[in-house]
């Protein structure tokens, strides 16, 4: 029945996507678009907090790339992505397969690779703008090579980050690019404490303990405003949060406190699983 299950499986997943990349969906995005560039000329913008939504991004980070980059442009429509995945499901490919933006996916697992690579081949259309993969474990170490490798430099519009480790070093390390917004996984289990954990060039998920990595929102924040950026928001559970680079929609878009991220429910009760590691070594973000 193994085969049944897989059979039925890639098929569910054929038709989910396409029910996304239906050009009605593209549509009425830049209709929202639209509406809210009339709503920012006339100061009636909506919080910032009420604009998510998910296309194929993990949560509601689709909503919220659409609000920011109606109000300050599209430029010149350029993102990374670091951990993409297959970079199908991730928070760059609705911008890439409905508003033709290109970029770079960094991935370690040529698996992945491949099949995000056949999907783009002839998604939506053979002659759309197609993303580079590299495969690579990225690190402090050779983050910055990578990028040049891939082609892209100074200003980007959108670098997300989701590598389940190292990426608050990874981010302290980059300066090859400059980019206008960044999406970064935070560990909400470490709530309001300021730490870190120390950069393990050789760390692979789940380590010595599962929740025994990354840096805390306060951390998170603090390395953020040391590189010019503002936390504007966070999807619900607070695991992704948003930074708006500080030269950019400074009377749109507030700056807000990290601890304000970390309201739901399922995100106040996963700080209980820091108890058994609190008094492992840690770093003051």
């Amino acid at each position: 029945m193994t085969w049944l299950k897989n059979f039925i499986k890639y098929y569910f997943s054929k038709w989910i996507h396409r029910h996304k990349l239906h050009p009605s969906v593209g549509i009425q995005q830049r209709a929202l678009m639209q509406q809210y560039r009339v709503m920012q000329l006339n100061k009636q913008l909506p919080p910032f907090s009420t604009t998510g939504f998910k296309v194929f991004s993990q949560f509601e980070e689709d909503g919220f790339l659409i609000y920011l980059f109606a109000l300050m442009g599209e430029g010149n429509k350029t993102f990374i992505e670091i951990g993409a995945n297959d970079g199908i499901n991730s928070n760059c490919s609705n911008l890439a397969l409905h508003f033709g933006w290109s970029g770079l996916f960094l991935e370690g697992d040529a698996k992945l690779i491949k099949r995000g690579q056949r999907f783009y081949k002839k998604t939506p259309t053979p002659y759309h703008p197609k993303p580079t993969y590299i495969q690579a474990i990225v690190k402090r170490e050779n983050i910055n090579e990578l990028i040049a490798k891939g082609g892209l430099q100074g200003d980007i519009e959108l670098l997300s980050i989701d590598i389940d480790g190292n990426d608050y070093w990874v981010w302290d390390a980059l300066e090859v690019v400059k980019p206008k917004v960044v999406i970064i996984e935070t560990h909400i289990e470490f709530g309001t404490n300021n730490i870190v954990v120390p950069y393990d060039p050789d760390y692979m998920f789940p380590g010595k303990h599962p929740v025994y990595h990354g840096a805390s929102v306060v951390a998170m924040n603090k390395l953020a405003q040391k590189k010019g950026y503002r936390l504007v928001g966070a999807s619900d559970y607070g695991i992704n949060q948003v930074f708006v680079r500080n030269d950019l929609l400074v009377d749109e878009v507030p700056a807000i406190d990290p601890a304000s991220t970390l309201w739901h429910p399922k995100t106040i009760a996963c700080q209980k699983t820091f108890e058994p590691i609190k008094d492992w070594e840690y770093i003051q973000g």
